[in-house]
């Protein structure tokens, strides 16, 4: 396959096993001799909804500019946290085990994820040694960590307190609620309860000030977007989400930009495109 620019292929893989539950992700890798550099992707759908097939587009343009992408399949729904985060830590040492047998280079692993995969793709990169997230063994794994060099967060729900709050006043008027659906039943199938929203939470572990990993990311976010652009008014400064966790991950130590698209447009290939140069500066 082609997009106009580097051939590549995908395959897909089983990488785990959950009783008679495969657990399935869609690698897809460029033509040539590699090894090539590989970036884990999440799907979105509220912690309930979707699938690999989701990171379909995103992933085309990141295998035609060179990079290797493994769209994962992974727990959720009443799954519940933590399961989803525990597949997919396990995913990410599984291939940089077998990175070898896929042509894959072990030392240069990002992440992406888009909204709730987005949220999922920063707890990872910013605590790759929690041991909830670390419980699934891998055999022979050796040293093996789920450490990554980078992360690219599309329109990430980076606050999961916040935004089920949001839901809520949202639907205390007509003229606000038209947004919301299904997203508090959505936390409340995945979440046990608001005190774990705010734990498994990258903003407030931020504001709580506890000791994460900062790899360099990336926030790409559709404009305007009620559903991951908004203000909490339990902040106490005048930011919206966004710009409120860079500032924050900043004052951590981090390195992150945050570049905004046209909402209507911002599923498609050229605002994917994107993360290509971040991609190319931090593992190419």
């Amino acid at each position: 396959m082609s997009n106009g620019t580097q051939e590549f292929n995908y395959e897909d893989i089983e990488y785990l096993q959950h009783g008679d539950r495969s657990m399935m992700l869609r690698l897809y890798r460029p033509a040539g001799a590699g090894p090539f550099p590989l970036i884990v992707d999440l799907h979105g759908g509220a912690w309930n909804e979707g699938s690999m097939a989701g990171c379909h587009v995103r992933d085309e343009v990141l295998a035609s500019a060179g990079f290797a992408a493994a769209a994962l399949d992974f727990r959720h729904g009443p799954g519940r946290y933590p399961t989803s985060l525990q597949d997919i830590h396990y995913a990410i040492r599984w291939l940089k085990m077998n990175a070898e047998r896929y042509n894959l280079d072990s030392e240069r692993v990002g992440l992406s994820g888009q909204s709730s995969g987005g949220h999922l793709a920063a707890l990872i990169a910013m605590r790759p040694n929690d041991d909830r997230y670390s419980a699934l063994a891998l055999k022979d794994a050796g040293g093996i960590d789920a450490q990554v060099c980078c992360a690219a967060l599309v329109w990430p729900v980076i606050n999961p307190l916040s935004r089920y709050r949001h839901a809520h006043r949202s639907l205390e008027t007509p003229e606000s609620a038209g947004w919301v659906g299904r997203l508090p039943e959505f936390h409340d199938i995945y979440w046990p309860d608001e005190d774990a929203m705010a734990e498994g939470n990258p903003m407030m572990a931020l504001v709580r000030g506890e000791t994460v990993t900062t790899p360099p990311a990336l926030w790409l976010q559709g404009t305007p977007d009620i559903v991951h652009d908004y203000h909490d008014p339990e902040s106490d400064q005048p930011l919206k989400e966004p710009e409120r966790f860079c500032e924050l991950y900043r004052s951590a130590g981090g390195d992150i930009d945050l570049i905004r698209v046209d909402y209507e447009t911002r599923e498609l290939a050229p605002a994917m495109a994107n993360l290509v140069p971040f991609f190319q500066r931090h593992l190419g």
